[in-house]
């Protein structure tokens, strides 16, 4: 694999070394291989950053990029099997689609991973899985999979069933329906557990749903919480104490409203989209003053665009807003950054310039908050991936 060498840049390493204000990045076999001061050694290719910014490559925790493709209908709409409440099994790998312009697009914007998966028409809707945002082939762009459970609370699952005149449509029916399958779920891997240790024991019945609820069980991955309503924040937190699991916070719309309860609970909130309009009554607090609200009180923010809500490629613009509205620079860029690296649990490969980790990088010319700076080089594992002439 081709060696590259970055030279004389100012370095935004979102880790402990903080800001490096004239330093130089030497990239092998796809991974970041050293950081420092004037570094010689001979690389294949030599790109001059004087005047250039650059950071680790942008992440969005929370996306459904491939899953609705651009300018189609219901042939590319494969994100909301609305059909069954629970759907715990079904898994985003299956339904993305690399060959969708979006993807193009957000690498143009400096967005180098995704965690993308099944949206909010089902108490559960599904496993959402890590990528790249560069490649032809899903299973080759794969950082982790599967990265979480998507559940959702409040009036996405109620008005979707509503209409089918079918369980959930209230928010208890919704509560109780996730909770069925949770118990179901560990009902199931108990038996599996004593049928291993007691060979007297059968195996229990094979359950597809209740098996992909397992990883939830154990913490592999979390409960991915589709949830805007304070009410249904505190829903979403009653039930992941109740079955002892991990659990992210997504949307987290009224979340400055309650923020001195949310930093007890020490719970992540992926906060978004905001650049939308006021469409439903759980919006009706939107404000971009959210994420600094919840960043300033010490809890782990992330911020999404909730593609195809917000275009993929605007996760930067959405960041520059929560800054423009109180959010700490540094904590802004943290947000499309580290954070979600850590909230996904891919920090030990991306959301840092570090030695060792993937070669994801974005090369400004001007700050990424100014509205008038652009992207100049993206490179993801290593390769150049965009490179604007």
């Amino acid at each position: 694999m081709q060696s590259i060498l970055i030279k004389n840049a100012k370095i935004y390493t979102m880790d402990e070394k903080g800001i490096i204000e004239k330093g130089d990045m030497l990239i092998k076999d796809g991974k970041i291989s050293m950081i420092d001061n004037n570094i010689n050694e001979d690389a294949d290719y030599i790109i001059d950053a004087t005047g250039r910014l650059v950071f680790p490559g942008f992440i969005d925790a929370h996306s459904h990029i491939g899953m609705w493709e651009d300018s189609l209908g219901f042939e590319g709409a494969d994100g909301n099997e609305d059909s069954d409440p629970v759907t715990p099994h079904l898994r985003a790998i299956d339904a993305i689609n690399p060959f969708d312009r979006s993807f193009e697009e957000a690498i143009e914007g400096g967005v180098t991973c995704v965690a993308t998966g099944p949206g909010s028409a089902n108490v559960i809707g599904g496993q959402f899985c890590v990528i790249k945002t560069f490649g032809k082939r899903v299973d080759k762009m794969v950082v982790k999979e599967p990265a979480a459970m998507k559940v959702a609370f409040g009036e996405n699952p109620k008005s979707v069933y509503h209409e089918k005149h079918q369980m959930p449509q209230t928010r208890m029916a919704t509560a109780a329906i996730l909770r069925e399958a949770l118990f179901k779920a560990r009902e199931y891997l108990n038996k599996k557990l004593e049928a291993q240790q007691d060979e007297e024991k059968d195996m229990p019945e094979f359950d597809m749903k209740s098996e992909s609820l397992i990883k939830v069980l154990t913490k592999e991955i979390p409960l991915k919480a589709h949830a805007h309503r304070a009410d249904d924040i505190f829903t979403a937190i009653r039930i992941a104490k109740e079955f002892d699991v991990n659990l992210t916070l997504d949307h987290v719309t009224d979340g400055y409203l309650i923020v001195d309860e949310l930093k007890q609970e020490n719970v992540p909130c992926i906060v978004g989209p905001n650049l939308t309009d006021r469409s439903k009554v759980e919006l009706k607090n939107l404000d971009f003053k959210n994420p600094g609200i919840l960043s300033k009180e010490g809890i782990l923010v992330a911020i999404m665009t909730d593609h195809p809500v917000i275009p993929q490629k605007y996760l930067v613009l959405c960041s520059a807003l929560a800054c423009k509205s109180g959010m700490d620079e540094i904590d802004a860029l943290k947000a499309i950054t580290i954070n979600p690296a850590k909230i996904l649990g891919i920090d030990n490969r991306v959301g840092s310039l570090k030695e060792g980790k993937d070669a994801d990088i974005v090369i400004y010319k001007g700050h990424p908050f100014d509205i008038f700076s652009e992207v100049e080089y993206v490179l993801i594992d290593g390769k150049v991936v965009y490179h604007r002439k």
